[in-house]
């Protein structure tokens, strides 16, 4: 599993860790049932306290991405497509809101941003 934190920045590494996991499930390239690291190998293999990889993953599994099985480890949950719908549409949100400001900064007008975001949609 490839995570890669990065100590510039505002982001917590538990936060960095997490997104990048949810974004591997997104992405499927984990799937239902994968396991994931152990949570003193990922520590050691990213250089951070075993409190820091605990972190992330007590926040994927309240968020419902992981499942922990006693005595044998963390492992990716069956996901629930609304719920990856919703993460999804908040991903979208967040990113378009950056756009939003970039555009309103750099004086473009709504409907130029509509057809960037037509142009970009349709891949042309």
């Amino acid at each position: 599993m490839d995570i890669i934190l990065r100590n510039a920045g505002d982001k917590p590494i538990y936060e960095q860790i997490t997104d990048q996991i949810k974004a591997q499930i997104l992405s499927g390239a984990l799937k239902a049932g994968d396991a994931l690291p152990s949570l003193r190998l990922l520590a050691k293999e990213l250089h951070i306290s075993v409190i820091t990889t605990k972190r992330a993953y007590e926040e994927l599994e309240r968020a419902g991405f992981l499942t922990s099985v006693p005595g044998k480890g963390c492992f990716v949950a069956p996901q629930n497509p609304q719920l990856l719908r919703e993460t999804r549409l908040q991903r979208v949100e967040q990113l378009l809101s950056q756009a939003v400001d970039e555009a309103r900064m750099g004086g473009l007008s709504l409907e130029e941003l509509h057809e960037i975001i037509n142009i970009l949609y349709q891949g042309d």
